[in-house]
């Protein structure tokens, strides 16, 4: 390989990784963030049972205006960061859902949360949005909020598992199809596929395999179900093997 075509590679591959790095990222992010969201939510609720609805939505308003929004979006990168470096990822992906869970709790989430919170509400409560009582039941039942936002991320963590498993089993049964040309049984796993893809986390190996699949289906599809395949589509499938 000549020297320009391995800086080329070697560009590809860094282009790659950096979006890699990013879907991941975005996709904690905006996971995680619904997941802390969801628990503060039952945490609040079970603080101040005499809320009502609207004063409950008016009161996460009030934290989300005075920071609370972008600093759980802080906390969860720092957490990610940290995390990373803390279990020894230094190529900037996730391999698996186990690596991903295992930064998010050695990156410190819940305690980044929790300074997170007792910043927010002082806030709010100097601004004379909450009276001190409020502000100090908040603060004082801190863990009942805290212990569903960790309870709803390893729920979450868990769904991914069983996501990938599922993803796994969609795959096998695809090629297991494909190799005995049975394309009514590759499109239904076809589309089980595609749908489970939608919720589970960008992994690269899961994703470019995925991805294998879909151009060799779509090419069989659209040559009108016919297995007979040029060299090139035969090299695509040997990828599956």
């Amino acid at each position: 390989m000549e020297v320009k075509e391995l800086e080329q590679n070697n560009e590809i591959n860094l282009k790659n990784n950096l979006e890699q790095e990013n879907d991941q990222k975005n996709f904690l992010e905006t996971t995680l963030g619904k997941t802390i969201n969801a628990g503060l939510d039952i945490g609040i609720r079970a603080l101040l049972p005499d809320f009502i609805d609207e004063q409950v939505i008016n009161l996460k308003d009030n934290l989300f205006e005075y920071g609370l929004k972008d600093g759980i979006k802080q906390t969860i990168d720092d957490a990610i960061d940290l995390g990373k470096s803390a279990i020894g990822i230094f190529t900037g992906n996730f391999e698996n859902v186990n690596q991903m869970q295992s930064a998010v709790e050695t990156g410190g989430l819940i305690d980044g949360v929790s300074s997170l919170l007792d910043t927010i509400i002082d806030k709010v409560k100097n601004a004379g949005l909450i009276n001190y009582n409020v502000a100090n039941t908040i603060k004082q039942g801190k863990d009942i909020i805290l212990n569903n936002v960790e309870s709803n991320i390893e729920k979450t963590f868990t769904e991914q598992l069983t996501s990938v498993e599922k993803t796994n089993t969609y795959i096998s049964n695809w090629k297991e199809y494909f190799n005995n040309h049975d394309f009514s049984g590759m499109q239904k796993e076809y589309e089980k596929l595609e749908s489970e893809l939608k919720n589970l986390v960008p992994l690269e190996n899961t994703l470019n395999e995925a991805r294998t699949i879909e151009n060799l289906h779509n090419l069989i599809k659209n040559n009108g179900q016919d297995f007979n395949l040029t060299q090139e589509q035969l090299e695509l499938a040997e990828k599956l093997k």
